[in-house]
């Protein structure tokens, strides 16, 4: 390699941890304080939001993430959308219905304003009857189709909350206090 070309992939280095520096002033982090971890499953037919829930209240889990579950859906809501979006930064509200999927999925939980939880979760789904044609956004309900198997793992600290930011849209964001 000329010296030239060792000179100019130093300097593109230089210029890659120098963007790096400056993008990770914007990242907001908090070391996290594990506590329990389960392993949980939902039984044909339940409601995928309301079970979680349920097992959040039964065990006193008020905020924590979910690294990962596998489940079948009789159906699900997802968000999205087949229309031309008016303004394509801003989130899409509306909701696509799939049924008989097999998901892959993960999230966060957090508490709300009334001391509740507020689960955030993502999926990619499969459609069976469809090639195991796929979808992945954020799931807003689901009835579980023969299972649900979940890890959840509990924050003990701090305070994982997800307030509305007003200046973009009125998201809810995770915030840590």
């Amino acid at each position: 390699m000329s010296v030239y070309g060792r000179l100019s992939r130093q300097r593109m280095m230089f210029l890659n941890l120098t963007d790096m520096k400056e993008r990770r002033l914007e990242v907001k982090a908090s070391e996290l304080k594990a506590g329990r971890t389960f392993g949980v499953t939902f039984q044909d037919g339940d409601d995928f939001m309301t079970s979680l829930a349920g097992f959040c209240r039964d065990n006193e889990v008020r905020q924590g993430y979910i690294p990962m579950f596998i489940a079948g859906f009789a159906e699900a809501d997802l968000v999205g959308t087949c229309e031309k979006l008016e303004d394509p930064q801003a989130p899409v509200w509306t909701k696509v219905h799939v049924t008989n999927v097999e998901a892959l999925g993960c999230g966060t939980i957090a508490r709300d304003d009334a001391d509740g939880i507020l689960p955030h979760v993502h999926v990619a789904v499969g459609l069976k009857e469809h090639s195991a044609t796929a979808h992945a956004s954020h799931l807003l309900s689901a009835k579980v189709q023969f299972l649900t198997e979940m890890l959840v793992v509990e924050v003990l600290a701090p305070d994982m909350t997800r307030p509305k930011d007003h200046n973009l849209y009125d998201v809810p964001l995770l915030t840590f206090k």
